[in-house]
């Protein structure tokens, strides 16, 4: 891990609705990801998680407010110059996998690239394929893959352009545990052998536990933090939070 920011959001805004419907998904929210790190996003549904990992990726905007991958203020781009910026220094994995089901696992991991004109780096890609333990499934659609092992897919596809940041929405959600452990644990080794920089949505104390950093959403607004998490202790946070709520002073 280093201290350079790898993205950073400054006093975020971002509600849905107006009036007596209006939701304050994000309520000032201030963090920064530093690279080489793997951080979880925790709360509960409603608490401004997805919103806030989106609006950092690019894929939404906030109301007001800042966010920057590295040194670039994403606001003053336009559609094309966004578009282009997460396409080439952005990784995403998501909760459903999106993979192409017309095309085997290889042109799936290669899609972003060949979208983008680029030929893959091929010792890169060697590695990113050996890590993801795929060497024997390049030929197979999805529909011949485990649900396990087209995450490890997706999340492929996400390293192979080597992005600054990987930002992961409940990547685990639709695994069982024995699965959801693979995926983690390359997560986990991507960070640690790679120097990938990760930002991991999720509800789960044992997702959480492979990272590095938790961050506790509660209302739209950044409540707590905790380093070097273990289940046990994520789930202490959470319990207390809970009992907090249940009975405010």
């Amino acid at each position: 891990m280093t201290s350079e920011i790898a993205a950073s959001a400054t006093d975020l805004y971002k509600t849905y609705g107006s009036n007596e419907a209006m939701v304050k998904a994000l309520d000032g929210v201030s963090v920064d990801i530093r690279a080489g790190e793997f951080t979880a996003i925790m709360g509960t549904s409603g608490s401004g998680k997805s919103t806030l990992m989106h609006c950092m990726a690019g894929l939404d905007s906030s109301d007001s407010g800042s966010v920057k991958i590295g040194d670039v203020e994403l606001s003053t781009l336009s559609d094309k110059k966004l578009t282009q910026l997460r396409r080439d220094r952005v990784g995403f994995v998501f909760q459903a996998f999106n993979l192409v089901p017309t095309l085997n696992a290889e042109e799936n991991i290669l899609l972003p690239l060949s979208i983008a004109g680029r030929k893959p780096d091929k010792d890169w890609y060697r590695k990113v394929i050996d890590a993801v333990d795929l060497s024997t499934r390049l030929k197979h659609r999805p529909s011949e893959l485990s649900g396990g092992q087209q995450q490890r897919v997706a999340c492929a596809r996400a390293l192979v352009s080597r992005p600054d940041i990987v930002f992961a929405d409940e990547p685990t959600g639709n695994l069982d545990s024995a699965s959801g452990a693979e995926v983690l644990s390359f997560l986990r080794r991507s960070v640690d052998d790679f120097g990938q920089t990760i930002v991991m949505v999720t509800h789960d104390p044992v997702a959480a536990s492979y990272t590095d950093r938790v961050i506790f959403l509660a209302d739209g607004k950044i409540i707590d933090e905790l380093l070097e998490p273990t289940a046990e202790k994520v789930l202490e946070k959470m319990a207390r939070r809970n009992r907090r709520v249940k009975n405010p002073v």
